[in-house]
């Protein structure tokens, strides 16, 4: 079992991402592109739990047959590049009918030569069980020989185009898209690992051929990249799935308010009653609850805004280059952070309200209204401008009202 361990753990990263894929599968089944990633979970989770070596042993046992697991393994792994293609073809887009045809001849060629692989074991001879040399110690074998090459010479051209697919959309993505740019770069490491392994596989099988013994390459180099390559696929493949969905949205800009929520809910709580929480709310319950408490956190430090500060990390920020939008973030960001400073400390003095003069003139808009929160946080934690303002907040003397 721990022979097969990272081969497992990727088989059930694929069976994750084909249940997370479910329900969209079920609802659009007619389209191509969903057809592509049933095909390619489907045929990625035989190949992952079937290429483990306990699980080679169990075929052969179940079987009968010795090494029967060599060409189903070989088939499944053909059958899994030409998937993946197919996948990349629909994923990278381009006129329908282009899309169509080449689906058709990848699946034609890698069909015929997962048939090819299965003739040739049947027609050839390989009688000692062997669950990680095999490649090596029939290299010279009639047929089987033939069947080595086959496989090596589908799953090259396979992984070679996966990768070279992977990279070139990587390369061309919005920035903006940032599960999709993971998915694809986890993508293209794996297929980079996977070429290791072929270079490997085809060393070693060359050296056979050569009279020459680097079988080391195939038994021991070969086998953990090919392990993590699969890791790395697999992943790939659920990270643009999990990280394009409304969940992981939520999620992602739940924790990207944690810093102002963090800041302003004790605030909040003095001026509203908020609903608690259990353990098990949905994290879209989750994210209205906390967006509410930071829109209350600052409602009650309005009155506390100081608009020299303000105008400060503004012309601060612009100095730095940072284009007109931006600046205004960073200086609202210092703003709230100098303003929470100041009631946080008139507090433990025991003042009941702001300094004179100070929060925004008599018909003024409110002035968060207009920010997102997601890039408040990120200044109000990140900013250095916002962190000399904090600074210098704190060395202050804090005015009577």
């Amino acid at each position: 079992m721990k022979d097969g361990l990272v081969l497992y753990l990727a088989g059930s990263v694929m069976v994750l991402a084909l249940l997370i894929k479910a329900p969209d599968l079920r609802r659009g089944w007619d389209q191509p592109i969903m057809r592509a990633v049933c095909a390619l979970l489907a045929v990625g989770c035989l190949l992952t739990f079937l290429a483990a070596p306990p699980s080679l042993a169990a075929v052969n046992r179940i079987t009968g047959i010795v090494n029967c697991a060599a060409p189903l393994v070989y088939g499944v792994l053909t059958a899994f590049s030409g998937a993946s293609i197919v996948l990349i073809l629909h994923w990278s887009g381009g006129p329908a009918p282009a899309v169509r045809r080449a689906t058709r001849v990848t699946v034609g060629v890698f069909g015929a030569v997962s048939v090819a692989i299965v003739a040739l074991f049947v027609v050839g001879d390989a009688p000692v069980e062997r669950l990680r040399d095999l490649d090596t110690y029939y290299a010279n074998t009639p047929w089987i020989r033939e069947m080595i090459v086959c496989y090596l010479l589908a799953h090259t051209a396979g992984s070679a185009a996966l990768t070279l697919l992977s990279l070139k959309w990587l390369l061309r993505v919005d920035p903006a898209l940032r599960p999709l740019r993971s998915g694809l770069a986890l993508l293209t490491l794996g297929g980079v690992l996977d070429l290791g392994y072929i270079v490997a596989k085809w060393a070693a099988v060359g050296a056979r051929w050569a009279g020459r013994d680097w079988d080391w390459l195939s038994t021991y180099a070969a086998p953990p990249m090919a392990s993590a390559a699969a890791l790395m696929v697999g992943t790939g493949f659920v990270v643009p799935m999990v990280g394009g969905s409304a969940a992981w949205r939520d999620f992602s800009q739940y924790r990207r308010l944690r810093p102002l929520w963090k800041a302003l809910h004790g605030f909040a709580s003095r001026s509203v009653t908020t609903v608690p929480l259990t353990w098990w709310s949905p994290v879209g319950i989750r994210l209205i609850h906390r967006e509410s408490v930071i829109d209350d956190g600052l409602l009650a430090l309005v009155s506390w805004f100081d608009p020299a500060v303000r105008r400060t990390a503004y012309e601060a920020a612009r100095r730095q280059g940072l284009p007109e939008a931006a600046a205004s973030v960073v200086a609202d960001a210092a703003m709230l952070a100098v303003a929470c400073h100041h009631r946080a400390a008139a507090e433990q003095a025991g003042a009941d309200g702001p300094p004179a003069g100070s929060g925004p003139g008599e018909g003024d808009p409110y002035p968060l209204d207009a920010q997102p929160l997601a890039a408040l946080a990120r200044e109000f934690r990140r900013s250095p401008i916002v962190a000399a303002a904090r600074r210098g907040a704190c060395r202050t003397p804090e005015p009577t009202a």
